[in-house]
């Protein structure tokens, strides 16, 4: 089991340097103690970055698991088990991916309010340009229109981003099992980190990292529709640059 720092608050997101210890060594692969690099899951794209250790910097290409969380690093790298390492996180990759998953949240949230409990049920998170798979709806002009300017005047009213450890029960008495994708979840989870934006203007379980506030986000620009067939249609958008960017946090966890 791999402690996931990054987990540890919304606040832990924007840390970017961490120490741990080696668990296991599998050829490129490696299992540390504790880690702050993202793995791939939930749409949001792995962290890459370096660890510094006995014999110099090395990169992580990819990051991947549930549990055990498998950095892979360049090969010939001479790690071993109860070696010491610290991680750095590309913090600016980081960051737009926090900022982009924050608003494919808020983006989805005031979706299902403004289009009859419109689901999604697919999105990708990348650094560049995000997608969220929309379903049952056709999308027209004037829906975009009103999606994008309802998601940017939440964004420049400084919405706080917040998390909780929460029931399944819990969760299904604030907010509908359809908007916050319940089925999709393993029934052996029991309890959810649920992240919330503003007073549950959005409200949805993720693992994923997110902004403290949804002035860090810019503004949202579509940039493509796209029918994927039976009633579903996925929504290209970009983000604007902020002026409310937030430097990370320079202590070392």
């Amino acid at each position: 089991m791999t402690e996931k720092l990054y987990l540890e608050s919304i606040d832990a997101a924007y840390s970017y340097q961490f120490d741990a210890t080696v668990l296991e060594v599998d050829n490129n692969n490696i299992i540390l103690d504790r880690t702050l690099f993202y793995p791939i899951g939930g749409g949001q794209h792995w962290d890459t970055g370096t660890f510094s250790g006995p014999n110099g910097p090395l990169t992580v290409t990819e990051v991947r698991g549930r549990n055990r969380i498998i950095h892979t690093i360049e090969e010939n790298h001479q790690l071993s088990s109860g070696d010491e390492i610290r991680g750095t996180i590309d913090w600016q990759t980081r960051y737009k991916h926090m900022r982009m998953h924050t608003a494919q949240h808020l983006v989805s949230g005031i979706a299902y309010e403004l289009f009859d409990g419109v689901r999604t049920v697919g999105n990708q998170i990348h650094a560049d340009k995000s997608r969220i798979d929309f379903n049952p709806i056709s999308f027209d002009e004037t829906m975009l229109n009103q999606l994008v300017d309802a998601v940017n005047i939440h964004i420049d009213s400084g919405l706080e981003i917040s998390d909780s450890i929460m029931t399944r029960d819990e969760i299904n008495n604030i907010m509908p099992p359809d908007r916050t994708n319940m089925n999709l979840l393993p029934a052996s989870v029991k309890n959810l980190r649920v992240v919330e934006i503003g007073d549950r203007v959005d409200m949805c379980p993720c693992a994923g990292t997110h902004v403290a506030n949804t002035s860090e986000l810019g503004h949202v620009n579509l940039i493509g529709k796209k029918s994927k067939g039976k009633g579903t249609q996925r929504v290209t958008y970009n983000l604007t640059e902020s002026k409310h960017t937030r430097i990370p946090n320079q202590n070392v966890l």
